[in-house]
């Protein structure tokens, strides 16, 4: 026999709006992220996970005490903390002799591990070694990738998906050009991967349009990828499904062309032009009067001509 599970109901307001922050909805809210330090850090590794969070500090939650997980080998410590927190992306730094200055970048679905890529950095430079203009949390940032190589092994496709989802912060459908202020590149090159940070500087051109500066701001460090688990095509396929009210209605004989152009097909009964009824004109009865005036004048002539061949 089944084991019947308790529902569990909610006795406090706080605890029902809890419940429905966590509910299925159709637009879901907005990921928040779990920065974890290992059960053995670096100083590299922690300074790392504290400048990320400085861009995400509005939707994160940081715990600064160590904690004994292995993802690569065990995930259910974490899964168990993303429920708890109700989180869907992850930041966790190790380090050891064999993977120093270690961070696993990961991201959940159904608090359920769906991809996981472990990175080494190297060339650090945080955020003190540059200048003190900074950029608010929560701040969206462009995020730019360049090299073939991202496009290249489905490692690193998977790789570029999970730092746009990482680094992307929250949807919004208007952006203000004051507020664009950061910038997140990524370039992949001979195997490594150089992360570089700008914000956005907006001077005076003389024209309606700004002239566009990019001043470093740190931090600068590059990647190397280690390690990675991914998800299969069947889960991918899961989490990735939109559901049917978010995904507009088709329409009937409307469709789109590849440079995104409508196209529209229009179904009409047979016409007969003969009925068609037009506007009758003074011109257009004085055309067909001199019409048939001429019909009749060429029937006159071949009559007339052909009573002259009978009387030869």
């Amino acid at each position: 026999m089944g084991v019947i599970q308790r529902v569990v109901k909610p006795s406090t307001q706080r605890g029902k709006r809890a419940l429905e922050a966590r509910a299925p909805k159709v637009i879901e809210n907005d990921k928040k992220t779990l920065f974890i330090h290992g059960q053995k850090t670096s100083p590299i590794g922690r300074d790392f996970l504290k400048s990320i969070y400085a861009f995400k500090r509005i939707n994160s939650i940081y715990f600064g005490r160590k904690n004994p997980i292995f993802p690569f080998e065990e995930v259910e410590k974490l899964e168990r903390l993303s429920k708890l927190n109700d989180t869907s992306l992850f930041a966790l730094t190790t380090h050891s002799k064999k993977r120093p200055n270690n961070v696993i970048l990961g991201r959940l679905f159904n608090h359920q591990v769906l991809d996981m890529m472990e990175l080494g950095i190297s060339d650090w430079r945080d955020l003190e070694t540059f200048c003190k203009n900074k950029v608010g949390a929560g701040t969206k940032p462009c995020i730019l990738f360049h090299g073939v190589g991202f496009t290249q092994s489905p490692e690193y496709v998977r790789l570029k998906s999970l730092l746009l989802d990482f680094f992307r912060g929250p949807q919004v459908t208007n952006i203000s050009p004051a507020g664009f202020e950061l910038a997140i590149q990524f370039t992949m090159f001979e195997g490594k991967i150089f992360m570089r940070c700008y914000k956005i500087l907006l001077k005076k051109s003389g024209v309606e349009v700004p002239r566009v500066e990019l001043q470093e701001i740190g931090p600068s460090l590059s990647f190397t990828l280690r390690r990675s688990k991914l998800a299969s095509d069947d889960m991918l396929k899961t989490a990735c499904r939109k559901p049917k009210a978010v995904l507009p209605k088709p329409v009937k004989n409307i469709s789109k062309n590849a440079l995104g152009t409508k196209l529209g097909r229009i179904h009409m009964t047979k016409q007969h032009l003969k009925d068609l009824q037009v506007r009758k004109t003074p011109a257009i009865k004085k055309a067909k009067k001199d019409q048939i005036q001429k019909r009749k004048m060429e029937k006159n002539l071949a009559n007339a001509a052909k009573a002259a061949n009978l009387v030869k």
